[in-house]
């Protein structure tokens, strides 16, 4: 009994304290619960105004969509790159046409080789000779060594040396005309030097191909003939100069080397041979032209076939959905 009386009044005073707290225990601050901890709350002043509290206010994801590009894959470049076959594949076709119009030529002037020379005629029209270039024909009269004209430098096996010109008098009645003798070496440039074979006096037959008067490119310089320096056969001028008519003969020999070798050291000019000797690379330029159109065509065809960036599947793939 003495036990349990003052464990009773001890479990009434407790009683009494949690059913009326003291102000002190109203005081303590509440230990926040462990669900609470993660969350907190922001103080706003009543000044404040969000953007959705105006009227007007439009979210994005209210909004139309937009399509979004991962850039472009092409630019100008493009259209550049596929001119290139196009140019070339023209210009290709262009070169084709002009192998069968040299060739044609070439056969044309081998089939005036073949035939018998044809002798020169008192006078000549120059504006016939086109039709007869690359004609054999025979001519006779006496070289006026006087009026010689040196054209050069010209290299033959590695040798620097000159053709050399000189006028040919046909007798009464006839014109004067242009002869090409040939080759010689510039150590005989001088007529003193060279064998008294190479500047016959007599009368002399002269066989060889009527040209057509030479073009002067751009690279060559002008003839400067009061100097004696001619750079290329100006067929006209050398004509004026010597009071010819402006016919342009080559003479021609056959190529053989002792031959040749044996002029040379003589100074006496050695002629060309009867040959076309016209350049046809035509089929070259051909299939360099072709070449060049497959080579771009397929560059284009890998450029507009490049597969595309990780972004722009994204973003293709995001349009999809």
């Amino acid at each position: 009994m003495s036990f349990a009386r003052p464990f009773a009044r001890s479990l009434r005073a407790c009683c009494d304290t949690v059913k009326q707290p003291s102000a002190r225990c109203m005081r303590l601050p509440a230990t926040p619960s462990r669900a609470s901890r993660n969350f907190t709350s922001t103080r706003t002043r009543p000044n404040d105004r969000q953007p959705v509290d105006n009227p007007e206010f439009v979210s994005i994801l209210d909004g139309p969509p937009k399509i979004v590009r991962a850039g472009k894959r092409h630019g100008p470049g493009i259209i550049l790159l596929a001119l290139i076959p196009i140019t070339a594949f023209a210009l290709g076709t262009w070169q084709v046409q002009r192998l069968g119009w040299k060739t044609e030529l070439i056969a044309k002037f081998e089939d005036r080789l073949v035939r018998d020379p044809l002798p020169l005629p008192p006078n000549i029209d120059p504006t016939a000779v086109h039709d007869f270039d690359f004609r054999r024909v025979r001519a006779v009269g006496t070289f006026r060594h006087d009026q010689e004209m040196l054209v050069g430098p010209r290299m033959r096996d590695g040798q620097d040396g000159y053709m050399v010109i000189t006028p040919l008098e046909r007798g009464e009645g006839e014109s004067t005309i242009l002869v090409n003798r040939g080759w010689i070496s510039k150590k005989h440039r001088d007529q003193r030097t060279r064998s008294a074979d190479g500047m016959p006096t007599e009368k002399v037959v002269v066989e060889g191909l009527l040209r057509e008067p030479w073009k002067k490119n751009m690279f060559t310089p002008d003839n400067r003939p009061e100097k004696g320096e001619f750079y290329f056969p100006d067929v006209y001028q050398m004509a004026s100069l010597t009071g010819s008519q402006p016919v342009w003969i080559e003479a021609t020999m056959e190529p053989e080397f002792m031959q040749m070798v044996d002029y040379e050291a003589r100074g006496i000019p050695f002629g060309r041979p009867a040959e076309v000797n016209l350049r046809n690379n035509h089929a070259q330029y051909i299939f360099t032209w072709y070449g060049l159109a497959f080579a771009t065509s397929i560059m284009l065809y890998m450029v507009i076939k490049k597969p595309t960036s990780e972004i722009a599947r994204r973003v293709s793939r995001s349009k999809s959905l």
